[in-house]
């Protein structure tokens, strides 16, 4: 590493260029794609009001408009900043509130559109580029060279362009867990330093400082994401491992500074383990309606998303031929670090790469399926992937020569051609891979805006509330709504042309049918949810008889 330089001008032309390239592909069609089911839930944390509330108001059975949905998806005069805090303690406390509140005030100026709430976690995502800057500063004290392979990497990551054009908390996640990364090194690094060559004083005050940053960053990361916690684990190995097993002054002031970020998030900590005592109590068990992927096929796809993504499933024949491709890079690249450099480099990548993962692997694994969920908790791992790819490449970039050198020219450039195509075909679609549920809204908001007075009826079970609200955002004015909290018969009136079944259960969608004497036709079906249409039975298609409602159609 000490060959490693100050890179030359056309990497930093390189990495200029990149960052020009990111912020527009951030910022192009931002509001185009479906707003998704968790977008939407987002918005209504942010609001004020639970979902408890919501049922209540516009789950009524009654007929409404897409403006009934407004004031629950952002900002409004019913509720102020403490009502946020108050809804997500009590009616969602996994999720920390510092997001949420960033949210709330940034809607307060810019107003509750999609462009606007978006256009916060973009911002939030150009914190990324300092602090990985400095992480690679500390953990691999070069002046230029891995830092800024690092930062044109992850400027044209399609991983990371996905999570800063949604209205979610994980690219505040990445930002944080950078910044409690970075600064444990700092401070580790400032505690193997010759205390020779300060004053007594000068020593206490820096290693209070920088372990007081560590606290404070650690604690910023466990208000923004639970799974910090392991994050934490995976930095407590690293300082215990390379410390030998051994309580040395090194170790008591890392667990010090734990407990202040840990005591620091106890408030809401104590919330959690509440309302998770209380869920045991009630028994109030949710229905998880997430589909369930093959393991290592899905963890394959998630691996070759930090470099390119194209949208293709694993069924894809040219996916599996990507996947090999991206798992002999990072695997050669794990190998290479681990080999080339001090085990105090590899040992804090590899922690970051496999802790946090765990929690999420083992049980899977034992399955042998993986809830499509689970992508943004790998977070942790694509940021140490990424460090091991960016430390292979500048490597190679500077100390190889002749042929081999020009290999390695072509595959930074392949890499980069990968990155640029995946944000470019990404930010022309309305949809993508981690809208998940909503993955196939437009596709409904089409079928049902092409008719002349349509009517989309729905339940407030599973994953029908959020999509509710998710496709009220692409549905016409003309669209109406009635929505029920449970599986009760609707009172449909008269003018209506099409009335469309959002996801039915079997036994609903048979009750509906014998109460309008109607039958029932799917429009649209995918692993998530179906959409169902009302129509005639065919006998009095035939005979052309009216039926006592207007909205049936043939």
């Amino acid at each position: 590493m000490r060959h490693l330089k100050l890179g030359p001008s056309w990497l930093r032309f390189l990495i200029v260029f990149l960052l020009v390239m990111s912020i527009l592909f951030r910022f192009v069609n931002l509001d185009s794609k479906v707003y998704s089911h968790d977008e939407t839930y987002s918005s209504l944390r942010i609001s004020g009001f639970t979902t408890t509330q919501v049922k209540q108001q516009i789950f009524n059975g009654l007929i409404i408009a897409r403006e009934s949905f407004a004031k629950f998806q952002g900002v409004n005069r019913e509720k102020n900043l403490n009502d946020t805090i108050m809804t997500l303690a009590t009616a969602d406390s996994q999720h920390p509130p510092l997001y949420y509140l960033i949210a709330r005030l940034w809607m307060e100026i810019f107003g509750n559109s999609v462009t606007a709430i978006r256009s916060l976690s973009v911002l939030i995502s150009f914190l990324v580029f300092p602090c990985v800057y400095w992480l690679c500063q500390e953990l691999f004290n070069v002046p230029l060279s891995v830092s800024g392979i690092a930062i044109a990497l992850m400027a044209i990551s399609p991983i990371h362009l996905v999570y800063a054009q949604e209205a979610q908390e994980y690219i505040l996640w990445l930002v944080t867990i950078l910044l409690s990364s970075a600064s444990l090194l700092r401070a580790l690094q400032l505690e193997s330093k010759d205390k020779d060559q300060l004053t007594k004083e000068q020593h206490r005050s820096d290693r209070f400082a920088t372990w007081s940053i560590y606290a404070v960053t650690l604690a910023l990361s466990f208000y923004t994401f639970l799974w910090s916690g392991f994050v934490a684990i995976a930095h407590g190995t690293y300082v215990i491992i390379t410390n030998r097993f051994k309580l040395t002054e090194t170790v008591r002031a890392y667990l010090l500074a734990s407990l202040v970020g840990f005591l620091a998030f106890m408030p809401w900590m104590a919330v959690v383990i509440a309302d998770f005592f209380q869920f045991l109590i009630s028994a109030d068990v949710t229905k998880n309606q997430l589909s369930l992927e093959p393991v290592f096929p899905f963890l394959l796809m998630q691996l070759s998303r930090i470099f390119l993504d194209l949208n293709f499933g694993w069924e894809n024949p040219l996916s599996s031929l990507i996947a090999t491709v991206f798992v002999i890079l990072v695997g050669y690249s794990i190998y290479f670090i681990c080999y080339t450099t001090n085990y105090k480099i590899w040992l804090f990548i590899l922690t970051l790469i496999v802790v946090p993962a765990l929690p999420i692997m083992l049980p899977d694994l034992i399955s042998v399926s993986i809830r499509s969920a689970s992508e943004p908790y790998l977070m942790p791992a694509y940021l140490g992937i990424q460090l091991a790819v960016a430390y292979l490449l500048a490597t190679q970039l500077y100390n190889s020569s002749g042929s081999r050198h020009k290999n390695w020219q072509i595959i930074i450039g392949l890499l980069i051609i990968c990155g640029v195509v995946s944000s470019r075909v990404s930010s022309q679609t309305d949809t993508w891979w981690n809208k998940g549920m909503s993955y196939g809204n437009p596709q409904v908001a089409q079928i049902i805006n092409q008719t002349p007075s349509p009517l989309l009826i729905s339940d407030a079970s599973g994953i029908n509330y959020g999509n509710v609200f998710s496709l009220s955002y692409l549905l016409e004015p003309k669209v109406r709504f009635l929505l029920m909290q449970d599986q009760r018969i609707p009172k449909i009136p008269d003018g209506f042309t099409d009335v469309f079944l959002l996801n039915p259960s079997f036994d609903w969608r048979q009750v509906i049918e014998k109460r309008y004497d109607l039958k029932t036709e799917i429009v649209y079906s995918d692993n998530y949810y179906s959409v169902w249409k009302l129509t005639k039975p065919r006998s009095l298609r035939r005979r052309d008889i009216p039926s006592k409602n207007k909205f049936s159609t043939a």
